[in-house]
């Protein structure tokens, strides 16, 4: 009997929910459940390792096998064993407006010798809300942050409530790269004097890298690229180096894009979606110095978060991207092509089963977490489902 007669994975989500507000979570009762899931390649298992969470944003597995995520009001917790962790103390002053709050945690390079981690989140300020990055070191125990730095504040605060973006990948060469989106005020992803709609770079003690396109003056010494709508995923393929980056169009035209130093993506200039009134957005969906997505789709499926995958337990989907998506409640695989880099086909995964997924990260392992942004969250862990034979 198929395994949906009985219970279907979201309302399995829901019941472990509930388990979750009586206490049982927190006295040790363990989130796991599984289902096996078939795809193109591979068969995977998906595993609730928690639930009940608070639209967790971002996720990012620790080197001892614990996961640490962020919660959008503004919690940062531990899931471990099974058990999620009361808060982290210590956090920066954060503003849960609209679209913001705590959104993305990344580990430094050396986070097993210098417990250094990053945040990105939105605060309050002059003129408004605007996104803001912090360093700080996660103690040894995970319960509290100390040497609390803030290295990045966005030059221009507003009221709007949306378009925070922000995603960060740290690069091998010491460098942190994030997102920041139009926050609502598309002109702004067109001026090279704004941080917002743009993908940004910054030393990881908030210096900025020489080789960035603007260093030396003539816009944001920040920025890295820009006319980006609402880039919400960002991530660094491990073995090509090659900077990828997803964001959300209007009514259709998300994009993957390769941001490379300097250029622009277009936004609100060209785009492949229509201003939610069904408008047309610009010139149109190509003009002279803007640059082509990788990829785009329409009807919109309102991306997250983003990975690369390079993990020994999937071979079948090495190089290939992992998407989060919240609209149709559902992870893409893009195919890609290992030598041009060409998008070759596209898998869509879990759709409409668990809820909008929203991060998506490749855990030491190879395995696969991601976070549905839910009142009642959860993380899943996707595994190869075991060969009989072994």
């Amino acid at each position: 009997m198929p395994h949906h007669t009985i219970l279907t994975p979201r309302n399995l989500v829901s019941a472990l929910a509930a388990l979750s507000v009586f206490g049982l979570l927190a006295a040790g009762t363990p989130a796991s459940a599984r289902e096996t899931v078939p795809t193109q390649e591979v068969s995977v298992d998906v595993e609730v390792l928690a639930s009940g969470l608070d639209h967790p944003r971002g996720v990012e597995p620790l080197p001892d096998g614990a996961i640490l995520f962020t919660e959008r009001s503004g919690a940062l917790r531990v899931l471990r064993d099974g058990k999620v962790s009361a808060p982290v103390t210590g956090l920066p002053e954060i503003a849960a407006f609209g679209q913001g709050g705590l959104l993305d945690i990344a580990l430094a390079d050396d986070f097993a010798a210098s417990r250094t981690i990053f945040l990105s989140y939105s605060t309050s300020g002059d003129g408004g809300y605007g996104t803001t990055i912090a360093r700080a070191r996660l103690s040894e125990d995970g319960t509290a942050l100390t040497d609390v730095t803030e290295i990045f504040r966005m030059n221009r605060f507003t009221n709007v409530d949306r378009h925070f973006g922000s995603r960060m990948a740290v690069a091998d060469d010491g460098t942190l790269y994030f997102t920041i989106g139009d926050r609502g005020e598309s002109e702004r992803a067109q001026d090279i004097n704004d941080h917002a709609g743009a993908v940004l770079r910054i030393g990881t003690d908030g210096s900025i890298p020489a080789d960035n396109p603007y260093a030396g003056g003539g816009g944001a010494a920040e920025l890295w690229s820009k006319g980006h709508r609402n880039p919400q995923g960002i991530d660094i393929d491990p073995k090509t180096g090659v900077l990828y980056a997803v964001e959300h169009g209007a009514r259709g035209g998300d994009e993957v894009n390769r941001p490379e130093p300097g250029r622009n993506y277009g936004w609100p200039e060209i785009s492949y979606g229509r201003h939610y009134s069904g408008a047309e957005i610009g010139i149109g969906t190509a003009a002279e110095g803007y640059e082509q997505p990788v990829h785009y789709w329409d009807p919109s499926i309102a991306p997250g978060g983003m990975a690369v995958y390079r993990g020994e337990m999937f071979p079948e989907w090495d190089g290939d991207l992992l998407v989060a998506a919240l609209k149709f409640q559902l992870l893409v695989r893009l195919d890609l092509d290992g030598e041009t880099g060409e998008v070759l086909g596209e898998e869509r995964l879990l759709k409409g089963t668990y809820g909008r997924i929203r991060d998506v990260r490749v855990a030491p392992d190879g395995s696969v977490l991601i976070v549905t942004d839910e009142d009642d969250g959860a993380i899943l862990r996707l595994s190869r489902t075991p060969d009989p034979a072994d």
